[in-house]
């Protein structure tokens, strides 16, 4: 697995956190849905690399 991958993907999970946290300030509904699209896109990421770790597992 990627370290550089995990990292992008903690970024773009912390990205979509801080967008959401904004969009309840601003109030804005679209900001929220973008922010947890980025959430849920870093969540798919991270699963991604799960499979990856898993493979290498048990190709080693």
């Amino acid at each position: 697995m990627s370290t550089e991958d995990r990292a992008k993907a903690t970024a773009k999970n912390i990205e979509g956190k801080a967008q959401e946290a904004m969009s309840n300030v601003t109030g804005d509904p679209e900001d929220k849905a973008e922010g947890k699209a980025k959430q849920n896109e870093a969540e798919a990421r991270h699963a991604v690399e799960d499979v990856k770790d898993k493979a290498k597992e048990i190709i080693d």
